[in-house]
């Protein structure tokens, strides 16, 4: 499993931590002094660039909109250090089946989580009031640990958007053949891989696989993180050992701090109040509610009939990529505040209707018609990846859950090596949705929307329902991002009304 860019850089520095061998305690004790920053620079890696990431999450449109902070509640104190028996008699006390050890490794894990990640630790207790539950539920239908709903915190921190730059995604980042091997939905319209409950279950699953090769859930977590073949692997080199901390050093450097990283997730998260971090509240809707769809409909419908918050609605139903619910295709599930399932049920045609030839204008539903050749082609849709720093045909064709030959094939490449910059043409599936070609914009004079501007710009007039998102969809190559970027905004918050200036080239 790849992992969220989180786990990626928090967990770096315990790379130096060694196995209980006679030369690994003298390793230990040569760094258990150094604080974070000290290891972080020995590996080369600048602290500031640590914070980057964390920073951009807890400064997304997402965390602003849905959480803030108790009025009552004061943590500006720094963090408070703790004797080594202390915290490892608050470990024991825990009441867990997965085995909780404490040693240096372990508390440098505990001491980034309670000091530098302080924030982060904060959003992760207010959005574990939403997704713990669903977690949970999930995890006893399955009789497995409760406690293994801290694993979503290194994986992602509970952002159920989370998507990594190999394109692992979701509260649990499941690679895209994984995610499909384990049941879930992946095209351009769904990612079950973002729905909470579904990639769950996926994640269960996964887990009792792993767990009927190894009888051990340390070995499970290990093998989550870098597969069963590195796993294998460490037990053959360790001579055969099957214990996690015996097997530690033979391990790739990220999973060594994986179950150390778990360890402390388990702690703060139950000890955060010790550490004087105060939860962020979140505003999400603890009581919800699902309702089936069978025709397609659009969140903005939905939204607007019933007078909802658009992006409340997007949070409930992080998996529906472009805010399209593909009913018509199978049956699909909305969900709602709970006082609001009635409300739909009542007006259900209504919102069917509403809008519909604006909001699903260039949707066609695909049905038996069409069929052989044509049914294949109508199937993808075909979109421009931008290659990026490091990314060659595989990386790229696991993002999109196709294959290295096919993009060689639609782009003529001759290896599997792209330079960065390359816009590539992909044909990836849609969902059972096609989208119609949109016609090119016309330029109009000066009293027009659509004007081209001589600095390469057309300028956009945002309309009720649109975000950056949506917005970039409809100018091929363009990210949001960029969009962003171009206008000088702040935060990815616009309103209707307001004039966008879109680059073209």
């Amino acid at each position: 499993m790849a992992k969220y860019f989180l786990s990626l850089f928090i967990c770096c520095f315990s790379a130096f931590a060694f196995a209980q061998t006679e030369e690994g305690l003298e390793e230990e004790q040569r760094y258990s002094s150094l604080s974070t920053d000290s290891i972080a620079e020995r590996i080369g890696l600048i602290p500031e660039s640590l914070d980057a990431n964390v920073d951009s999450l807890l400064h997304s449109w997402h965390v602003q909109y849905f959480t803030q902070k108790e009025d009552y509640c004061h943590d500006d104190e720094e963090n408070v250090y703790f004797p080594d028996s202390i915290y490892a008699q608050r470990l024991k006390s825990l009441p867990c089946i997965i085995e909780l050890p404490y040693n240096q490794v372990v508390r440098n894990c505990i001491d980034l989580y309670a000091d530098r990640r302080r924030g982060l630790v904060r959003y992760m207790l207010g959005m574990a009031d939403f997704y713990f539950p669903i977690i949970e539920g999930v995890l006893d239908k399955h009789g497995l640990p409760l406690e293994l709903k801290y694993l979503a915190v290194v994986e992602s921190a509970l952002n159920p958007v989370a998507l990594s730059r190999v394109g692992a995604s979701g509260l649990w980042q499941f690679m895209l053949p994984t995610g499909k091997s384990y049941g879930l939905e992946i095209n351009s319209l769904v990612d079950d891989r973002r729905d909470p409950a579904k990639a769950t279950e996926a994640a269960c699953l996964y887990f009792k696989d792993m767990y009927a090769i190894y009888k051990d859930w340390n070995l499970v977590l290990a093998a989550y993180n870098c597969g069963p073949g590195n796993v294998n692997k460490a037990i053959r080199r360790s001579g055969g050992k099957t214990d996690f901390w015996d097997i530690f050093p033979y391990l790739p450097k990220e999973t060594r701090s994986y179950v150390p990283l778990f360890i402390a997730a388990n702690y703060i998260m139950n000890y955060y109040c010790d550490h004087n971090i105060c939860p962020l509240q979140t505003n999400l809707p603890l009581a919800t509610d699902t309702v089936m769809v069978r025709k397609m409909l659009h969140l903005q419908q939905v939204a607007d009939v019933l007078h909802l918050d658009l992006e409340q609605l997007r949070a409930l139903n992080p998996q529906y990529k472009r805010d399209i619910i593909p009913g018509n295709v199978r049956p699909s599930v909305l969900k709602l505040p709970a006082a609001e399932t009635y409300a739909f049920v009542s007006r259900e045609d209504t919102v069917y209707q509403y809008r519909a030839e604006d909001l699903l204008a260039n949707c066609i539903a695909l049905n038996a018609s069409f069929s052989g050749e044509d049914k294949s082609l109508i199937t993808r849709e075909r979109i421009t990846h931008t290659v990026k720093a490091g990314e060659n045909l595989y990386t790229i064709a696991n993002i999109y859950g196709i294959t290295a030959k096919d993009i060689r094939k639609w782009n003529g490449l001759r290896s599997n090596r792209v330079p960065k910059g390359r816009r590539l043409k992909l044909y990836v599936d849609n969902g059972g949705v096609a989208f119609a070609q949109k016609k090119a914009e016309p330029k109009t004079n000066s009293k027009g929307n659509q004007r081209l501007k001589a600095d390469g710009f057309i300028s956009y007039k945002v309309k009720s329902g649109d975000s950056l998102y949506t917005i970039s969809k409809k100018y091929p190559g363009l990210t949001a991002k960029e969009l962003q970027k171009v206008n000088n905004l702040s935060s990815a918050m616009i309103r209707p009304g307001q004039v966008l200036k879109i680059p073209v080239s």
